[in-house]
């Protein structure tokens, strides 16, 4: 049976249902406050597993505590195809951000069963748990202990800001499961998610096709210069580590700009000590995040940094260290599921262009264990990860379309 544009998913129903999960961790400011594991993301949880039960779907349950909603298929012996993102949000997060891409695959199975329409492989729902790493770091924990990054201790062993472990507070909402993490194989996943960027809306294109996600590499600078007072202190005789780490952020920005256009660059928390207003800083902590689609190009610009602020250190007689503290490689998503993608926006008639994405995602461990492939939609100003995001009902209805097609032509509908 072939697709045709007349597969669209119900657009009232899926923004009524981002409203309604919206309701649970309200923020303070018109988002959400519903961090991993907290009791208002067991009350989300709760939510959607009775959309789900509702749906007809069957409803599974790993040691991280992911969900996975399946609808079946015809043929039982068929890989299922994986749709969704996360339901847990940053403190100070948006309703969309990782809502959507879970919703909108609850959206896909309401739609084909209104329509009656089979598909040979089922077809489940993912909501992964901790995607934010707001509580519990690093990011997107379930999906990296699901593709093998990381072991089921080791992420059971993180913990809060209160010294509360993810493992322990998992048990006690109630959402840690008996299934094995990464034993479930997969035909191909697809994720939704706003862009958390400007493109789409600035160029006033529908949808952003993802052909790879961006390698991240976290580094920490440490320099040590001499305390000293600001008022008694000639100029020549100063070493102030809080200017150091200032020429050092110059530089990263000269760089990040020297590997253009993909390439991105900024210092992010940064201490400096003692933090007195008249002492000039004996010692500076900071971070650098570097980030671009060419893991070769990462390296450079690592390289590149670690050269230049030697110099800038050597001028001023402060001492240096450099450590990293974090990241991933590139990822190039599979060329068939990108395909996929690209086919539903044509099928459907919406403008879209390839994207690099900027963030990390659950699509970007899961990766390397199955076929993946990301559809992004616009968000206003580019805002996420802030209570001021905001998308429209007729993005939100562009990019679960899409989605829908490339779910449905991967998981192939049966002739009735």
């Amino acid at each position: 049976m072939s697709i045709t544009s007349n597969l669209k998913i119900n657009r009232e129903r899926l923004w009524d249902s981002l409203m309604e999960m919206a309701k649970i961790g309200p923020g303070i400011a018109g988002g959400n406050n519903r961090q991993a594991l907290t009791d208002v993301d067991a009350e989300g949880r709760e939510l959607f597993q009775s959309w789900c039960t509702e749906a007809g779907m069957t409803m599974g349950l790993d040691q991280m505590g992911t969900m996975f909603a399946r609808r079946e298929g015809t043929d039982p012996d068929a890989l299922p195809v994986y749709v969704g993102s996360h339901l847990d949000t940053q403190p100070t997060g948006g309703k969309y951000d990782g809502v959507l891409g879970v919703l909108g695959g609850l959206e896909i199975v309401r739609q084909l069963n209104e329509m009656n329409v089979k598909t040979k492989h089922p077809i489940v729902v993912v909501n992964w748990t901790n995607e934010e790493g707001a509580r519990f770091a690093p990011p997107m924990v379930a999906a990296g202990v699901f593709a093998g990054k990381h072991t089921l201790q080791w992420a059971y062993d993180r913990e809060d800001a209160e010294g509360l472990k993810l493992g322990d507070e998992l048990k006690r909402i109630g959402w840690c499961g008996d299934e094995a993490v990464g034993d479930r194989k997969m035909k191909a996943f697809f994720e939704l998610h706003i862009e958390q960027g400007p493109i789409l809306e600035k160029e006033n294109v529908d949808v952003g096709v993802v052909t790879h996600g961006q390698g991240l590499n976290w580094l920490q600078v440490t320099l040590i210069g001499k305390e000293s007072h600001t008022g008694s202190t000639p100029m020549s005789m100063r070493c102030n580590a809080g200017l150091g780490m200032a020429r050092i952020t110059q530089l990263v920005d000269e760089i990040a700009w020297s590997h253009e256009p993909h390439a991105v660059g900024a210092v992010g928390h940064c201490d400096v000590f003692p933090n007195s207003r008249n002492i000039i800083p004996g010692r500076s902590v900071f971070t650098i995040d570097f980030r671009h689609p060419d893991k070769a190009t990462i390296a450079e610009m690592e390289s590149e940094l670690r050269a230049a602020a030697e110099k800038i250190c050597a001028d001023m007689g402060l001492q240096m260290e450099i450590e990293q503290v974090g990241g991933f490689d590139p990822v190039e998503f599979d060329k068939d599921c990108v395909t996929a993608v690209r086919n539903a926006c044509e099928r459907l008639g919406y403008s879209h262009r390839d994207l690099v994405s900027g963030a990390g995602h659950d699509a970007c461990w899961i990766n390397s264990v199955a076929p993946t492939a990301m559809v992004m939609c616009p968000c206003v100003d580019g805002l996420s990860h802030n209570e001021a995001e905001e998308i429209t009902p007729e993005w939100a209805e562009a990019g679960v379309n899409v989605l829908f097609h490339a779910v449905v032509e991967t998981a192939e509908i049966v002739a009735s």
